[in-house]
């Protein structure tokens, strides 16, 4: 969905229909559930607020299960207008939450794709309790109880084995 930020009117612009933003992800086995933002122009700049939910494809970082991962993303984004003639702009801390829009042309899909990549966890579980796989036979530990036997402790870490109780003394 392509707004125009010229035509904005000042009170802004209401978004609560998925339909309306057309195929936001480029993976299509993505899907936004709901949305609900609020575009408002402030000067050249514009602000993007509100809540998307989608529901994503995801791989659990412990045991390797396929499983679908639900987000409630909150966006509270700035955009503006995209420096002529300058390839890269340097930004500083306050501008975290800065993204930029070309040519009077701000293209919502693209930054509720952002906003919900953004929102996915850096190690996803399948869930809290995942016990992983076994380091020793690779077995699911979730599916079954693994009865390989424990490891013993690397010989190379045993200076280390009392150090807590040294240092506590």
């Amino acid at each position: 969905m392509i707004i125009h930020v010229s035509e904005l009117e000042e009170q802004g612009l209401r978004i609560d229909d998925v339909q309306a933003l057309g195929p936001v992800f480029a993976d299509p086995s993505w899907r936004l559930e709901s949305v609900a933002l609020e575009v408002e122009p402030d000067g050249a700049d514009v602000f993007v607020r509100g809540r998307l939910t989608a529901t994503v494809p995801q791989t659990c970082g412990r045991c390797l299960e396929a499983f679908p991962a639900h987000l409630d993303a909150a966006l509270d984004v700035r955009l503006v207008p995209k420096p002529t003639g300058a390839d890269s702009v340097k930004l500083g801390a306050d501008d975290l939450d800065v993204d930029f829009y070309d040519k009077d042309e701000l293209d919502v899909t693209r930054v509720v794709e952002n906003e919900a990549t953004l929102a996915l966890p850096m190690k996803p579980l399948c869930r809290e309790d995942c016990r992983g796989l076994c380091p020793a036979c690779g077995a699911n530990r979730n599916v079954a109880p693994c009865t390989c036997d424990p490891r013993p402790p690397d010989p190379r870490l045993a200076a280390l084995r009392d150090l807590a109780a040294r240092l506590a003394n």
